[in-house]
């Protein structure tokens, strides 16, 4: 719904469950939590927000509000894969 194209939706598809897979190889932290990480907690339940509202969306109908809302929320859902490792370097340069 998100997506308007099927080939691309089949491709968010893919990437958004290969990126679950990809992400704890590609975890070089210093810290192996989140509590060191402030930025990190605030963008962790930013996730679990964003997964609650994309949840509720897709059982909604196909109408104006929700297609928007549902695009919307897709893109801030693969902006947290790219901006958490980001503020992860960010926070250990910050702290050495």
């Amino acid at each position: 719904r998100s997506i308007p194209n099927k080939l691309g939706g089949v491709i968010a598809l893919v990437m958004s469950i290969a990126i679950l897979f990809i992400l704890p190889i590609l975890h070089v932290n210093k810290s192996q939590g989140l509590q060191f990480y402030p930025l990190n907690q605030i963008l962790f339940w930013y996730m679990v927000i964003i997964i609650i509202l994309l949840t509720w969306i897709g059982a909604r109908p196909v109408e104006s509000p929700f297609i928007l809302t549902g695009q919307i929320l897709t893109m801030l859902y693969f902006s947290y894969y790219i901006l958490n490792p980001m503020i992860s370097k960010f926070w250990d340069k910050f702290l050495n």
